[in-house]
């Protein structure tokens, strides 16, 4: 037999999902699966598999789980397996899986190690050669990361220092107890909230974590709680609805969300107030010229992560592209964090709107040559706490991208400002943001921090002021 065994990153969320089975049997598993399947189907039929179970590690909380979904795509040819240790509930069908429980898949063991922490019913999946007694590898979940650990107080503060402590003992008591040479597979690399710091390489082994593994390595139950509730990333306002939506079951579509195409008059009318445009271009396009009151969130990756941060699920999603053409990976990319409800799209885009007569919206962009020498404009570094504490412009204000709306109140409307984080990605959502709340002289940093560093302008820290 041959091992099948795939790694499928899902940009953005940085999710990783997991295919494994056996080419001699005919058969595989798939572990963690996002909401748009088809790349799971394409992979079986690639290797010659048919999927015969699905595995969730946990209820998830920073995307949308496509395990139902994946499930009613093989026509009830898989079951649907999840924890219900720890008290786990779920509002759909699903075989249970318990701490010890074995799987087989030709050659392939598969057994379910009950890892708690992050969340109360975490699964981790050790996997073996047949009948051998030493796992070779570890679906870890969000149990364990590289560089890093789950994060326990996704729960809310009432379950925080319990989980804490389990995690602890997941980490010492299972983990750090396998022989060096295990391969650690998480759920999620760099990028992701789910835990503090999580390290840019894809799997890991136990040997190099216990070495290098900084939350791996603390033996102290008192410190392990004081370093994890340091450290811990802000909290995506999507987790906690997600969280809810994946126990209950996100609803199956069968396909991607419907996203009808709407002529320029139609796209006006059904846009005319308090509706959530979201328009995908890059910045510099976007500056130059966008629908009132518009999001400016780039059909990149991060489009999933800052849509989940900043749009209502319960408000229809209407859509500006670059081209119509982009309209099936925008879409897949928003339906990762949870979003399905469609007004439509701007057919023809802005080229169709310009040629219209319609009126359209700017947002200047300065370069931080001219920033450097302004002297009425004031830098608004939206980038994370952790960002802006390692350096930002002279005289900058901070105000966190992700809590900005929460936190206009407190920027002077009378001020101009001039948004800027690593890159300018987010800073052009964050200008995008204040523009359609109302601030009148907002421009964004095309190149933000990178290039003010390559240009070699001075730097001030929070200490020095």
């Amino acid at each position: 037999m041959t091992l099948r065994f795939e790694q499928i990153l899902a940009d953005g969320v940085a999710e990783c999902s997991y295919l494994l089975g056996d080419d001699a049997a005919h058969v595989c598993a798939i572990v963690d699966p996002r909401p748009d399947v088809e790349i799971y189907l394409e992979a079986a039929r690639r290797f010659g598999l048919a999927i015969t179970h699905v595995f969730e590690t946990h209820i998830h909380a920073d995307f949308m789980s496509g395990a139902r979904e994946l499930a009613d795509r093989l026509g009830g040819q898989a079951k649907l397996y999840a924890s219900t240790e720890g008290g786990a509930e779920y509002g759909f069908d699903h075989e249970t899986v318990r701490d010890g429980d074995e799987f087989r898949f030709g050659g392939l063991r598969m057994k379910a190690r009950f890892t708690p922490g992050h969340t109360p019913e975490h699964m981790s999946y050790f996997l073996y050669d047949g009948d051998t007694e030493t796992p070779w590898g570890v679906l870890s979940g969000d149990a364990f990361f590289v560089d890093s650990v789950g994060r326990p107080d996704l729960m809310g503060d009432d379950q925080t220092e319990e989980l804490t402590e389990k995690l602890f003992h997941t980490v010492r008591d299972v983990f750090m107890a396998l022989p060096d040479d295990v391969i650690i597979y998480p759920c999620h690399g760099a990028g992701s909230a789910c835990g503090p710091d999580i390290g840019d390489r894809m799997s890991s082994t136990i040997g190099y974590e216990r070495r290098f593994n900084d939350y791996a390595k603390i033996e102290n139950l008192e410190e392990f709680k004081r370093v994890m509730q340091t450290d811990a990333p802000p909290v995506p306002t999507h987790y906690p609805r997600l969280k809810k939506v994946n126990a209950q079951g996100p609803e199956v579509l069968r396909n991607l969300p419907r996203v009808p195409p709407l002529t320029v008059e139609r796209f006006a009318k059904a846009t005319e107030g308090g509706v959530q445009i979201v328009d995908t271009r890059d910045m510099m396009d976007f500056g130059a010229g966008h629908v009132k009151g518009s999001l400016n969130i780039g059909a990149r990756p991060e489009l999933s992560v800052w849509a989940g941060w900043l749009l209502d699920p319960e408000k229809p999603i209407y859509l500006v592209l670059l081209e119509d053409a982009d309209l099936p990976e925008v879409v897949k990319l928003l339906w990762r964090t949870g979003f399905t409800e469609f007004g439509g799209y701007l057919a023809g885009g802005m080229s169709a709107w310009r040629e219209a007569g319609r009126d359209f919206a700017q947002i200047p962009q300065i370069s931080v040559h001219e920033l450097k020498d302004a002297q009425d404009i004031t830098p608004l570094d939206v980038r994370k706490p952790d960002e802006w504490e390692g350096g930002h412009m002279p005289g900058a204000t901070h105000a966190f991208l992700g809590e900005l709306r929460k936190k206009m109140n407190d920027l002077d409307r009378s001020k101009s400002y001039a948004t800027y984080c690593a890159s300018g990605f987010r800073a052009s959502i964050a200008a995008s943001l204040l523009a359609a709340h109302g601030f009148e002289s907002i421009r964004n940093v095309p190149g933000s921090w990178k290039a003010w560093s390559a240009a070699g302008f001075p730097v001030e820290t929070p200490e020095q002021k």
